[in-house]
């Protein structure tokens, strides 16, 4: 097991561990707010100090890194569920018009970034943590299918595709009992990187006010209400931006880890 992989999963169980903690317990009721406390520096009563309002801030990063990863989760659930039987059916139709049709509706959607997509949304249902899992969503539904599609057009010259189809098997049944099988693994390294930039356009959109909304704790929400203590208390700007770092990171290196140790090819390379 590579370094990368193990400081990945020690990373990302963390910061799943502190969701998970959230739901039963937190140091502090963030509700409740106690002006007399506002913009303590790290102490023995409260480990990463107080915000502006006198709330616990590790308390708020547990809470937020719940609403992060359920977004991001959900989001990366809508993208794959999508993205891939769209990648799948576009690779067994290739060089059609259902393939075209999905590769021209993919650069469509990649034009637009996910921050303007969910402009767009917010200012057509309001802005929300449901509106922003569904522009995160529909931005990765054709990462998902244009590499599933890459992945799958191989797949289908091998010898026992061709075999699949001496036996009379149709091009659906094909795809889910092979080709996606040999999928699994890429799909997998993707789906964590996905995940972490699904946490990171969580905070940016929550940042510029179109994520989860008060009194929902956000990461980008505890970001943009410290920009402008800086300089007054550095802390509640710095822990919630390092949080965010090394999230990120350590999704980014599980990512990089279990493609490592997923890929024969990369093996046999080390070997």
């Amino acid at each position: 097991m590579s370094r990368a992989l193990i400081l990945g999963m020690v990373l990302t169980l963390t910061v799943l561990a502190g969701a998970a903690l959230s739901l039963v317990w937190t140091p502090y009721d963030i509700t409740q707010m106690s002006i007399p406390d506002r913009l303590q520096g790290p102490s023995g009563a409260h480990w990463l100090g107080t915000d502006h309002f006198g709330r616990d801030i590790l308390s708020m990063l547990m809470l937020g890194a719940r609403t992060s990863i359920a977004v991001a989760l959900v989001a990366v659930g809508i993208g794959a569920g999508v993205g891939v039987p769209l990648g799948l059916t576009a690779a067994a139709r290739r060089g059609g018009l259902v393939d075209e049709a999905i590769s021209r509706l993919s650069d469509l959607v990649f034009a637009f970034p996910s921050l303007v997509i969910a402009i767009l949304i917010t200012a057509s249902f309001g802005a929300s943590a449901l509106n922003a899992i569904l522009a995160i969503g529909i931005f990765n539904i054709p990462v998902f299918a244009r590499l599933t599609r890459g992945a799958a057009l191989p797949v289908w010259q091998r010898e026992f595709i061709l075999a699949a189809r001496t036996f009379g098997k149709g091009a659906g049944r094909i795809s889910v009992e092979h080709i996606l099988p040999n999928l699994t693994n890429l799909l997998i390294v993707q789906c964590t990187i996905q995940f972490s930039l699904g946490i990171l356009a969580e905070a940016g959109l929550s940042y510029v006010g179109l994520g989860a909304q008060p009194p929902t704790p956000s990461w980008g929400r505890m970001l943009a209400d410290a920009q402008t203590l800086v300089t007054l208390a550095p802390h509640v700007a710095l822990i919630p931006g390092l949080t965010i770092v090394l999230t990120v990171l350590g999704l980014n290196l599980l990512g990089d880890g279990l493609r490592d140790a997923l890929d024969p090819r990369l093996k046999v390379i080390r070997a």
